[in-house]
């Protein structure tokens, strides 16, 4: 059966809008604990898995001839370009993010970043296995779909992982805050400051501040009102002869 054009149109379209299945790279985040010897060790093996499933797959679909296939041209035109997508995710993309997970084996927004790379790739490479059984020979069918099988059982794992993560992670939350309230609570309480008052100590004078000094009066003198004549000055005595 034909895969929905639409979906497929819409996946590919996803491909491109995260730069290849998220090739962009994300900085690791530094490791609050040292990670156990069981944890790199599975996580080892996944990625192992993964990468021999990627190199697999890369040989298989590289054999694929979509262009003989028993569809019109804009169907084959379509499986080349997500054909083009899956090989430039595995080759390039993929790679990057394991790089990634391996510095950092207990980064959980790492380890889903990984998931969701899988996801997208098992969405659209399904597209194509759908194809090839339609439209292909059945060797050709045969071989992509067992890649796609081996992709679909690292996913699961991967979940597993990730949900395994995620409740470690919660609980350290959950103790480093009961730690952080007990060491609250065993902190003493700062007492009030008390202020001492000595009864024996002399009272202050009060400073009597000084008035200012003042200044002499230089009020002219008031002159004669209309109707009132000015006495003349005393005359001086005479001097005698």
């Amino acid at each position: 059966m034909n895969r929905p054009s639409i979906l497929s149109t819409s996946l590919l379209f996803f491909f491109c809008s995260v730069g290849v299945f998220g090739q962009a790279p994300a900085p690791n985040a530094p490791q609050g604990s040292a990670v156990s010897y069981t944890s790199v060790t599975q996580l080892n093996e996944l990625l192992g898995r993964l990468e021999a499933a990627s190199k697999t797959s890369q040989a298989d679909l590289a054999k694929l001839r979509i262009e003989k296939w028993k569809t019109d041209s804009s169907n084959k035109k379509q499986m080349l370009s997500q054909l083009d997508s899956i090989q430039r995710n595995l080759q390039g993309g993929l790679p990057e993010i394991i790089a990634q997970l391996r510095a950092a084996p207990e980064d959980v927004p790492a380890s889903f970043k990984l998931y969701r790379n899988l996801d997208a790739l098992l969405d659209v490479m399904s597209g194509v296995v759908e194809s090839a059984g339609a439209f292909g020979p059945k060797d050709e069918f045969q071989s992509v779909s067992n890649d796609l099988d081996n992709f679909e059982g690292v996913r699961k794992q991967f979940a597993e992982r990730i949900e395994t993560l995620s409740s470690a992670k919660e609980a350290e939350i959950v103790r480093l805050r009961t730690d952080l309230n007990a060491a609250k609570a065993a902190i003493p309480a700062t007492p009030p400051k008390k202020v001492v008052i000595d009864d024996n100590e002399p009272a202050k004078k009060p400073v009597r501040k000084k008035k200012p000094a003042t200044a002499p009066s230089t009020t002219a003198p008031e002159k004669p009102s209309a109707g009132q004549t000015q006495s003349p000055p005393p005359a001086a005595p005479a001097k005698p002869q």
